[in-house]
């Protein structure tokens, strides 16, 4: 009896410590697969902040982007104002510096302490950027009203400019005016002759015998003229021939003067003072030798411009 329950035993014992396998395998395995589950939440979490490690980098390297070409944008708006501001050179300098040291951090570690420290940094630029930007606002301000008050004094001063011409040609006109209305003029012109006995003979008609002519006289008055002024005139006779030279002997008081510019003989000359009287002008002249037939012409100058002309016959 008792040999047969002893195999029993056995038998059960077996199955016991199979069962205990059994159970260990089991608590083996659970253990595994929380230990797997664990790891696995902490790859997740790990990536996740890897995630967003990397995001902010990214964010931090766009804003120092953003904030290098806002510095930039300011400096050439000072430029295109004729100015120049070393101060903003050095900060583009310090962003460029910051933007290599946060895309280095790309293939390493970008701490929560790196976030910090260049989100400070950030920061104080973006103050510093804003501070800039109403100091170039209020230079922009400033030129402008510079250059609204430049345009108005250009303006004034064209203006000023063209009424000075205008008053300038005004005065040249009423200059050429008056020089024209203070010319003196001849009246009465007279010709007459002498003769070799001294006889003077007048003609009405200005026509006398040629042989029997010593001296040509030539009387006239200077017409009365309020505008021009009282003071020493040259008066200049030409008297021309009927081929058209004038006569002209230096021994005689004859010379040389200007009409229009141009260089003409006279045949006689006399000062006078002006005194707005018709006071009367008288010249005798002797060619010494004979006078030519035909149609002669009496010219009379002031001031190299003709005052009076007239004409006479020697037949």
């Amino acid at each position: 009896m008792e040999q047969q329950q002893a195999p029993e035993r056995r038998n059960n014992n077996r199955w016991l410590l199979l069962a205990a396998l059994v159970l260990v395998l089991v608590g083996i395995n659970g253990i595994l697969f929380y230990m797997n589950q664990q790891k696995s939440k902490q790859n997740e979490q790990l990536a996740a902040d890897i995630k967003v490690k990397d995001t902010k980098l990214e964010e931090q390297i766009k804003q120092y982007e953003t904030l290098k070409a806002d510095f930039e944008r300011q400096s050439q708006e000072l430029q295109s104002m004729g100015l120049a501001n070393d101060s903003l050179e050095a900060k583009i300098a310090s962003v460029n510096a910051d933007l290599l040291k946060l895309r280095s951090f790309r293939a390493g570690s970008f701490s929560i302490s790196d976030q910090k420290r260049f989100q400070q940094r950030a920061q104080n630029f973006e103050r510093q950027l804003r501070q800039k930007d109403t100091e170039i606002a209020q230079l922009k301000k400033d030129n402008e009203m510079l250059f609204t008050e430049t345009q108005t004094l250009k303006e004034r001063q064209n203006k000023l400019t063209d009424t000075i011409g205008s008053i300038a040609r005004t005065n040249q006109e009423l200059s050429e005016k008056v020089a024209i209305a203070s010319r003196l003029r001849a009246d009465n012109i007279r010709v007459g002759v002498i003769n070799r006995r001294n006889k003077e003979d007048d003609d009405d008609k200005n026509e006398f015998k040629a042989k029997k002519v010593e001296k040509i006289k030539v009387t006239f008055n200077l017409a009365q003229n309020d505008v021009a002024p009282k003071e020493t005139k040259q008066i200049m006779m030409r008297l021309l021939e009927p081929d058209g030279a004038a006569l002209y002997n230096l021994s005689t008081g004859g010379g040389t003067f200007l009409i229009d510019g141009n260089e003409a003989f006279y045949t006689a000359k006399q000062e006078l003072v002006y005194d707005n009287t018709r006071q009367p002008v008288q010249f005798v002249y002797a060619k010494g030798t004979d006078y030519k037939t035909g149609s002669h012409t009496v010219e009379l100058y002031a001031d190299g411009y003709l005052i009076g002309k007239t004409t006479f016959t020697l037949k």
